[in-house]
């Protein structure tokens, strides 16, 4: 089975065009990639309860009500929840934790919409019993967590701090006892402030012996109660948000055109060195599975014409293959060796080898999908926050990203585009053939309920859930190995630069009282989660699929954007 990635498609309506404007696949040569290589000496990994195939096909349950679909997922498949240490722990001063590069961040002014921090955040850390008995009341079978760096190595080295040891212990405890798989995030973009005071963090390459080390520490002290690991959550953002436009800490922008790619090089290096002494140390023991987390939203041409096919794969390369292919390939795509020259790092036959075959599945976090167009003139796209960026990173991958104005919105303006979701866990599937599958660490959207009696009926989200959940049983039954899903997220957060004015939670966050709240989506995912099975309107089911965009239409969107940015990037 191919799914147009490798050869022309041809359609009824014209075999002449690169890619299909009924179905959306792509056949584009630009498209065509080199075939995934197996790492030399790999040994064959044991599937655990986060990576087993699924035993069955998906497949559609006939007996549902009128107007009713009924979507049933393959046995085994993993249904779950996921937050972030600095996003719902608080006590960022408390147990002995030291600053990250994100409570310096906060701390500089205009840098996060109100002067929001994760000081409090949802107290998590305080209340961490509390949200494991709202899991278990949902039914939810895993729970993707991350590890706070300072909290567990204040110095960023050296021995563990007992406080944070029993804190995560009992936290994985609560989560046994509830019969709650934990699936722990060792890095979700909170670097030890001493580390980059140090030395400047990701841009030196002694970070990668420090992460090492902090890794497995994580192993050491966890590894008999965590049998799941993700070494780093969305890189793309560590890197391009942190060292090209400055959007997230550490905040650097001056040099976009170097300071990215090298940060992104040692972070890759670090993962490679943690999956290897995990392999070699920890793994026979423990049982467990390794591999990485990328960020990706689908990039879909914006016409047949070819140069649009190939902005669409630079878009491609340049944030998901930048990390994927030399993990499953053995180096960076070659559009970006050719283009950024020897401002993109490069590899020694040595690290190839240690690099190469790094991650036992593919861990994707998806949110949106947007068209692409070979842009006329200086490439300029808007970031998250709004802003416009140009230069460096940006100007190397020469893309327009352009949305469909029929799309829906959520309330960080991104589209709800749920065909993306199923188009991009194809080209994974294609390109990288991943051992252990593709779990789905991430979906989910920010909706504009801040009032409780709003969230309790947050409709948009639900529908939000039920378009992209389908659409991933429709991945899976034409031959998509996906495993898992995982909503973000279980509870209202800290969203980063925009603080707490975004809310992607199945669960409302009273930030005064820090009354937990169930909102409906929590209540729909329940269901599925319980049943393995997801009911939906037929309606919501057809307006989920493909449709591609009008000949001339489409809107570049200006997103809400951190205090004193947005008025530029309007202008």
């Amino acid at each position: 089975k191919t799914f147009g990635f490798e050869r022309r498609i041809h359609c009824t309506l014209s075999t002449a065009l690169p890619h299909c404007r009924v179905c959306g696949r792509m056949a584009m040569k630009a498209m065509k990639r080199p075939a995934s290589k197996a790492p030399t000496g790999a040994r064959k990994k044991p599937a655990t309860a986060a990576t087993k195939k699924p035993a069955t096909a998906a497949k559609t349950t006939k007996a549902a009500p009128a107007g009713t679909k009924s979507l049933k997922f393959p046995k085994g498949f993993l249904w779950g929840s996921a937050t972030a240490a600095y996003q719902i722990e608080g006590a960022a001063f408390e147990g002995g934790r030291t600053a990250c590069i994100w409570d310096t961040f906060c701390a500089t002014e205009g840098k996060v919409k109100n002067g929001d921090n994760g000081t409090v955040a949802c107290d998590h850390y305080h209340r961490f019993k509390e949200d494991v008995k709202i899991m278990k009341k949902l039914g939810l079978p895993a729970y993707r967590f991350s590890i706070s760096w300072s909290r567990l190595l204040p110095a960023g080295r050296g021995e563990p701090n007992p406080e944070a040891v029993k804190f995560y212990g009992d936290l994985l405890d609560e989560l046994h006892k509830a019969g709650i798989k934990p699936l722990a995030t060792i890095y979700h973009w909170d670097l030890p402030q001493c580390l980059e005071d140090e030395y400047g963090g990701w841009l030196d390459r002694k970070v990668i012996e420090d992460f090492e080390h902090y890794a497995v520490t994580c192993f050491r002290e966890f590894g008999d109660k965590i049998t799941s690991w993700i070494t780093f959550n969305e890189p793309w953002c560590s890197t391009v948000l942190g060292y090209a436009n400055g959007e997230m800490a550490p905040g650097k922008k001056e040099k976009p055109d170097t300071e990215p790619y090298l940060a992104a090089h040692h972070i890759i290096l670090s993962h490679a060195r943690a999956v290897k002494r995990y392999r070699d140390e920890f793994k026979e023991k423990q049982g467990g599975v390794i591999g990485i987390t990328l960020n990706m939203d689908w990039r879909q041409p914006y016409t047949s014409k070819e140069e649009d096919a190939a902005a669409a794969q630079r878009a491609l390369d340049w944030q998901l293959g930048w990390f994927a292919d030399p993990i499953w390939k053995g180096d960076y795509p070659e559009s970006m060796r050719k283009r950024c020259g020897e401002r993109l790092p490069s590899f020694t036959a040595e690290e190839k080898e240690l690099i190469i075959g790094t991650s036992e599945f593919f861990g994707l976090n998806h949110y949106s999908t947007a068209y692409v167009a070979a842009p006329k003139g200086q490439a300029q796209t808007v970031s998250m926050w709004g802003n416009v960026q140009a230069g460096g990173y940006f100007d190397d991958q020469e893309v327009e990203l352009i949305d469909d104005p029929r799309w829906g919105r959520t309330d960080m303006d991104w589209g709800v585009v749920p065909w993306g979701l199923k188009h991009m866990c194809e080209y994974i599937h294609s390109m990288y053939k991943p051992e252990g599958g593709i779990l789905v660490t991430e979906n989910g959207c920010a909706v504009a309920d801040d009032d409780v009696k709003v969230a309790k009926n947050d409709k948009f989200r639900v529908q939000f859930y039920q378009g992209y959940v389908a659409q991933l049983h429709k991945a899976i039954k034409a031959g998509c190995d996906v495993r898992a899903y995982f909503a973000w997220s279980l509870m209202d957060n800290f969203e980063w630069a925009l603080g707490y004015s975004k809310r992607f939670g199945m669960v409302h966050i009273d930030y005064e009282t820090q009354k937990r709240t169930l909102k409906k989506s929590a209540k729909l995912f329940s269901e599925v989660a319980k049943t393995n099975t997801l009911k939906l309107p037929a309606k919501v089911l057809d307006a989920s699929n493909f449709v591609m965009i009008e000949e001339g239409a489409g809107r570049k969107t200006t997103k809400d954007a951190p205090p004193g940015q947005k008025e530029t990037a309007e202008s």
